[in-house]
């Protein structure tokens, strides 16, 4: 199945956020509050101030010097180029006010639909996952059907039960890929317990560390191979030659959040951040 969409004669990855054919929704129809991520509150539906007349960030350059870390490590996976170009046929919302409630409620859901189809579309290509390849394919072709419904369809969506039959998939291909580490860890610590953690050097190949906070968390060195990190907070994280290849449900967001060195090891899909030693 082919993961790319035709827009404005251009083909893009419709997985992954092409700002060039979006109406900047991610800066106007999400709301943040101030904070160590904002420097500011903004409410839902309002423009960011930052946000230029072309629909470019005014300080895109500078977000983290400028307290908006939080727009440096968002990703929508798609959504706003689906929904400006796609769903609302390349109308902007400016031009068109009276679009711009729905763009809004629209684009958060398209996301979370978006979100879910990346996390399926990479556990398809494991190998690990030849056992449930079938179900996995089903619930995927599921999703993006759903993706493609009418705003006023996807509006009565229950996305947080989607989001469930989805979730019992990727708990399936998390056990399959871990299972191949012979003495992997199985996290029974809360989620809490990780914030600014001392982990340095620690061995934690084959870890489920899904939803876990590892704010501030000290992984330097850390040996973290075929880990699950589905959810995983790792602001500030320090990941200086910490190994994470073969790990699973990584993205680029979550690596953008951390801090790491030339000498950390990533995934083939993830790149490293500039502001990286």
């Amino acid at each position: 199945m082919s993961n790319l969409v035709k827009i404005n004669d251009s083909v893009v990855n419709d997985l992954s956020a092409d700002c060039e054919n979006c109406f900047g929704l991610c800066c106007v129809a999400l709301p943040y509050a101030k904070s160590a991520d904002f420097p500011i509150n903004k409410d839902a539906g309002t423009p960011c101030s930052n946000l230029q007349s072309n629909y470019r960030c005014g300080i895109h350059k500078n977000l983290r010097q400028k307290g908006f870390r939080g727009c440096a490590v968002y990703e929508c996976f798609g959504a706003g180029q689906k929904v400006s170009q796609v769903m609302f046929s390349g109308n902007d919302w400016r031009e068109y006010p009276s679009i711009k409630k729905d763009m809004f409620d629209v684009f958060p859901m398209i996301q979370q639909l978006h979100e879910m189809l990346f996390y399926l579309r990479e556990a398809l290509g494991l190998n690990d996952t030849q056992p449930i390849h079938k179900e996995l394919q089903g619930v995927f072709d599921k999703t993006e059907k759903l993706t493609k419904l009418s705003t006023e369809e996807i509006f009565k969506l229950d996305v947080a039960a989607h989001r469930a039959e989805v979730n019992e998939l990727l708990l399936q291909t998390s056990e399959l890929v871990r299972a191949k580490v012979s003495n992997r860890k199985n996290n029974t610590r809360k989620s809490s317990d990780f914030i600014g953690a001392k982990l340095k050097g620690t061995d934690l190949r084959g870890t489920n560390l899904r939803g876990c906070l590892l704010i501030a968390a000290d992984l330097r060195n850390a040996d973290m191979r075929v880990t699950d990190f589905i959810g995983a907070d790792l602001r500030d994280a320090n990941l200086s030659g910490a190994d994470l290849r073969g790990s699973i449900f990584l993205t680029q967001a979550q690596i953008n959040s951390a801090n790491g060195d030339i000498h950390t090891k990533l995934p083939a899909s993830i790149k490293r951040p500039d502001h990286w030693i």
